[in-house]
Parts: structure tokens; sequence; C-alpha cells
């Protein structure tokens, strides 16, 4: 079903319905479980004009910055309502919502379950608290005050409420949950993935454009049966700019109680001393440098591969076909994971090895074997490998046919002109500031390096077709159809 305003859903009828972030993902799936509510009471009222606490997800997730509100304190009520109306405005202007209507003798509630058990994590991250709330869209809280007008007194109130939701550090009762409990549990070496191990691939995200500030690391271990054993910890890369927050979802909140890069990085240096080390592109490898650089650390000498180089030679087809970054090959492949969370990124990135391996029928490279204590022994030679069972794969890719989202964050050059997918040459994307310029396959793999920059540049033609490095001012949601058929400027 095409997403659709949370005030379109059926007033007379009950059923399944998921709730959609403003950046086009799905995020939670529920349903009517009492008879006396439709699923328009239950997603345009209820989640989203409801008050702040768990149940009501919109409501939850989003309040944050100008839209926050602290419920039934006397003393900010009025600038609070205030907040509130823009928080529920920007919800149905930004949000959307799926559902399916379903006959009241259809047992509902029996249905939803199936249906979350077989549910993406991504897709019922609301559900499971595995998030915490949202940075406040800058832009898009602008724009939609500037549509409704607001006059200075309102707009001074909503000011008041950004600096009192920045001061209260705990925020509301809601932002206590999985994602930010996760930074408190111990860094202890023995809760890393013990040995023996095969393939290892790590993944990073940044707190902004400085690769040396990462805020989240995820490893993803095969074992020789070909199990994943994954590990994550959030990082405090101690800095203000959390740019990239809209990107990944962590914020200076998230890793307030993280231990830093060198806390972290005495773990893995030693877990991972010698082995070999996929990444899918190179920007991790290139943040662990930085990162090292920064605390004056030594370079680990891991055996860095790209799994990007070995999905190129995989999967040929794609290439000019949709490239070979994480989300592409999430499609292609079937594979089910939350882009932009280390952990999940890892893991992929893993997967990825494995199904090329099943395709080719031939063993990548081994990694060392790490026994445990991390006491790491020689690496296995080819002819002592443990062999995976081909079986547990499949020996076939699964084509996937599953509709993207329907919005999607772009930047936006100062001539109105976006970041969009008719502007690859021979294939690839460039991106980056005059002499930094780098080359990238797959239109959604560059937008989301280009996302990660303080000031995103790419390379487009000019009105007489010449070719040339443009800077984005802004950062727009625009429809995905539009930039698919060819709507250039916005």
């Amino acid at each position: 079903m095409a997403p659709q305003l949370t005030s379109d859903a059926p007033k007379n009828a009950r059923g399944i319905y998921g709730l959609i972030d403003h950046f086009g993902a799905l995020r939670y799936i529920g349903s009517t479980s009492s008879t006396k509510q439709s699923l328009y009471t239950r997603i345009h009222q209820r989640h989203r004009t409801g008050s702040e606490d768990s149940s009501h997800y919109f409501s939850r997730m989003y309040n944050t910055g100008r839209m926050w509100r602290l419920r039934n304190d006397p003393d900010t009520k009025a600038d609070g309502d205030i907040a509130k109306h823009v928080r529920n405005e920007f919800i149905h202007e930004y949000c959307r919502a799926v559902w399916v209507p379903l006959p009241d003798t259809c047992a509902i509630t029996d249905l939803e379950a199936t249906v979350l058990k077989i549910a993406p994590k991504h897709a019922i991250v609301w559900n499971e608290r595995g998030m915490d709330i949202y940075e406040e869209p800058k832009n898009l809280v602008d724009a939609l005050i500037a549509k409704l007008g607001l006059d200075p007194a309102k707009c001074a109130a909503l000011e008041r409420q950004r600096d009192r939701y920045l001061i209260d550090k705990s925020g509301p009762k809601a932002r206590t949950n999985t994602a930010e409990s996760k930074v408190s549990l111990s860094i202890e070496p023995a809760q890393f993935p013990t040995g023996p191990m095969r393939l290892i691939a790590l993944d990073v995200e940044t707190a902004n454009n400085d690769r040396s500030s990462i805020c989240q690391i995820g490893v993803a271990c095969v074992m020789p049966d070909n199990s994943i054993k994954t590990w994550s910890r959030y990082v405090n890369p101690q800095t203000s700019d959390w740019f990239c927050t809209s990107i990944h979802g962590i914020n200076a909140n998230s890793v307030s109680k993280a231990p830093t890069f060198p806390q972290i990085f005495s773990i893995l240096a030693r877990a991972l001393a010698g082995t070999t080390v996929f990444q899918h592109s190179k920007f991790d490898s290139n943040a662990i440098a930085a990162a090292c650089a920064k605390y004056d650390l030594e370079v680990p000498s891991w055996d860095w591969r790209d799994s990007i180089d070995v999905a190129k030679n995989a999967w040929p087809e794609l290439k000019n076909n949709g490239g070979y970054g994480l989300a592409s090959l999430k499609r292609h492949l079937g594979l089910t994971f939350e882009h932009h969370d280390a952990e999940e990124d890892a893991r992929a990135s893993a997967e990825i090895v494995l199904r090329a391996e099943s395709r080719s029928n031939y063993t990548l490279v081994m990694a060392p074997v790490i026994e445990e204590g991390f006491e790491v022994i020689e690496p296995m030679t080819p002819q002592t490998a443990p062999q995976k069972e081909i079986s547990k794969l499949p020996t076939e890719v699964p084509q996937t046919s599953a509709p993207m989202a329907d919005a999607v964050v772009v930047p936006r050059a100062s001539d109105a002109s976006v970041f969009h997918p008719d502007l690859a040459r021979k294939g690839n994307y460039t991106i980056g500031p005059k002499g930094g310029e780098h080359q990238v396959d797959g239109y959604e793999e560059a937008l989301w390096q280009l996302l990660k920059m303080n000031e995103p540049r790419w390379r487009r033609p000019n009105s007489a077709g010449n070719w040339g490095i443009v800077k984005g001012t802004e950062l727009i949601r625009v429809e995905r159809a539009d930039l698919m058929a060819g709507k250039l400027s916005f």
C-alpha cells in the first residue's frame, strides 16, 4: 500500500497498520485491539495527537526540540500546548501510515502477532523501544512554522520549549529505552564474541563529517558453521557537532555514559589483531585511522578487505543497475537489517560475503582464529580451514521487489537544484569538495555519504551542460517519485 496521511485512515474499519517516520521508513506495526477503535481513531488520534507515553508512538518519537512538552507541568503548560500543536501538525505533514482493513470476525490480534514474528527488525523498532526519540529535524520544523504562519509570540514559546528540552537532560520518561540502556553495559573484553572465527566484518557510525567522530562501532564475527555473532558499543566522540543524527538517530544523550574511543579500541586492538576485517566501502578503515590519529594511538595492522569488491565480483549484473551500496544489496539479496546501525550494517557486510561464497562455491581467505581471552594463534591454512555448509545458504540469489520509501531527504543547492539519480556519469556519482572528490557507485550510497558531510558537495551539469561542483545549502524532504521522474529542482 502506498503510504497515506494519518487523517486518511478509515473511520469505520479495524485492522492492522504500520507507522512511517519522516524519513519514509516503516517503524511500527500494530492493530486495533478494541472493537470500539477504528483505524482512524488508533492512528490519527491516539498515535498522532495522544500524550507522550510509550503507547502513543508518533507523539513519543517526535517529542523533541521545539515540539517538546512535559506533560502535566502547570508551569510550562501554555508553551507546551503550542509545542504539542506544532508536533501534531509535523506528524500530519511529514509522517505517514499504511493499513489493511479487516472484518471484525477476523482474529486481528492473532494475525498481528504472526506479522510481528516475521517483520524485519527495522519495521518494528518502535514496538521494541529500540530507538531513541528523534533529534529535531530543524529544517522541516522551520518550514512547517513558516507554513503555519505562527506569530512571534508563539515562535518564542517554541524556542523556550527547545531550551527546556536541552536543559532537562533526562527528557520525558519515554527516553529511557533499549537504545539508551545499551550504553550502560559493561565493556569488559569477555563480552566480545570468542573464537574460533573465520570472518570478521566491522562498521562504524560517526557523529559528523569528521571521520574521527566515531559514535558507534559494530562487529560481526562469522563462526566456522557460518553462524554470526555480533558485538556493538556506543562511543562518546567528545564532540558537540551531531550533524549525522538525522541519519542514524544517535545523539549526545545516547552516548553520554558511553566509553571513549581509546577505551573501546583497547578491546578491538587485541581481539582483531592480525585478522582480515571486512568493511563495506573504505569509510570504516579511514574512520578508525582518523580516530587513532586523534587520540595518538597506533593504527591497527588489520588486513582490511572491502565487501563492495566481493559483491562486484559476485553480482556483476548490479553495475549501473542499483549499484553495490548496502541499500541496493539489501533489496537484491533480500537481506533484513536496519541500515545505519553499526551492528546491523556489520552483520549485513558479513552476510554479503557469505552469499558471495555460496554463489561462487568458493571460500574466501580465512581470518585468523581468535581463542577465548583474545590470544591470537596462527592463521588457518586453506587446507585446514573449516568448510562452510553450503546447504545453509541459498544457492540462488533471491530477488525482491519490495517498494522503496515514498520520500527521501536530499541536499538542495542555492539554485534550488537537488542531488538526484540522473547525476551518474559512467555509473558513478562524484561527491566531495574540489580536490577531495571521490566516486561512489549507487545513488543511495552517494546520498548517504552526502548527508554525513557538513557541507555536502556534488558534481552536476549547469544550464550550459558543463559539469562542476555545487554546494548544498539545506536538506529538504521530497517525494521519491519526483526524483525518479527526473524532477531536478524543488
